[in-house]
């Protein structure tokens, strides 16, 4: 799933989202919550239409960027207590409220509130979180008024295996519409995430979506998927591509670099998207160069069009029993993790 914090995919507009093959997205219930409010949302006809986005989406709850607020917040059982960053306002985010908002916005799905632990956090934090955000989904589960909102509950228990484990049989005897693995890429070991999904995912029901939060390289997702993971979301596509940089052939290409200026192939001859069939390499670096912002909208397009055909070509492979066959270098090898600044929460 692209990512729309703000009911918006950053610099691509909902016809040119739909164009790369993106059937779902995700919008932050936090920040819509801060600005423009769930009321005006709602006013203009809920986050489908007030937006233009006719496909399916899915609200976070709000809790990952809570807790990224650190020392600005206060964790009590009732819920979090934080000063607004927009106008210093006092919020008391419970897991109700955050419901509330959810089923006013009116997406598709809705993420259960949930504590996500730091890394690292000793294991008595990160079982007291996890413990806690059992109870909140509960809260969240009696709270929910829209039944055709789809409720997700999310998997906690940081690096530590056994406490992973448990949250997960706990969440799977609630026979809820879908789960989440949450808390991962905040900070831990590639290897140390691949492991946390590995032992996770299958203990979730695989007839229900398995939905991996925050996750989307070629690698995570690959390794995902060969554990269960049916969902993910990422700000990688749109925020490299506000950074100069495209994702192509497995890799990613900063086309600032002086070897694109006279370059006038596409980014890649085999893509079908709007960049690459209209617009050349140099075309694009010169655009990166100048700081136009039709780089970032070119990059975008291309960028997250990558990464659906590359999960399009992975569900293909599997109906094929070709996964592994295909896709076992991205099992057994071990891509450079990006920057973590990178891929934290859009901006």
């Amino acid at each position: 799933m692209p990512v729309g914090t703000l009911a918006n995919v950053k610099t691509i507009t909902p016809s040119q989202l739909r164009e790369t093959g993106a059937q779902m997205i995700l919008s932050n219930t936090y920040h819509l919550h801060l600005q423009p409010g769930e009321a005006i949302v709602a006013g203009g006809g809920g986050l489908h239409k007030f937006m233009g986005w006719n496909g399916p989406m899915l609200t976070d709850s709000g809790g990952f960027q809570v807790f990224s607020l650190s020392e600005m917040r206060k964790i009590t059982e009732e819920g979090v207590t934080f000063r607004s960053p927009h106008d210093g306002r006092i919020i008391n985010l419970t897991p109700e409220l955050s419901i509330q908002i959810q089923n006013t916005l009116g997406a598709d799905v809705i993420m259960a509130f949930d504590e996500c632990p730091p890394y690292p956090a000793t294991r008595q934090e990160v079982e007291t979180a996890t413990e806690r955000t059992y109870r909140w989904l509960e809260r969240c589960i009696t709270a929910h008024q829209r039944s055709e909102q789809a409720l997700f509950g999310i998997v906690q228990g940081g690096v530590y295996l056994d406490l992973r484990c448990r949250a997960a049989e706990a969440l799977a005897k609630l026979d809820l519409p879908g789960y989440a693995i949450g808390g991962v890429s905040v900070g831990e070991p590639p290897e140390m995430m691949a492991e946390i999904v590995k032992v996770t995912a299958p203990l979730l029901p695989p007839e229900k979506p398995r939905y991996l939060m925050g996750v989307g390289t070629y690698r995570e997702m690959a390794l995902a998927i060969a554990s269960g993971v049916d969902l993910f979301d990422c700000v990688i596509p749109t925020r490299w591509a506000r950074h100069g940089t495209a994702i192509v052939q497995g890799g990613r290409w900063n086309l600032k670099n002086a070897k694109f200026r006279e370059d006038f192939t596409p980014l890649d001859e085999t893509c079908p998207c709007y960049t690459c069939q209209n617009f050349s390499r140099a075309y694009i670096s010169h655009l990166v160069r100048s700081q136009e912002i039709l780089a970032y909208t070119l990059l975008s397009i291309h960028n997250i069009t990558e990464l659906i055909r590359f999960t399009q070509h992975i569900r293909e492979a599997i109906l094929s029993d070709r996964f592994v066959t295909e896709f076992g270098h991205w099992l057994n090898s071990s891509e450079s993790a990006p920057n973590e600044e990178e891929i934290t929460n859009d901006k």
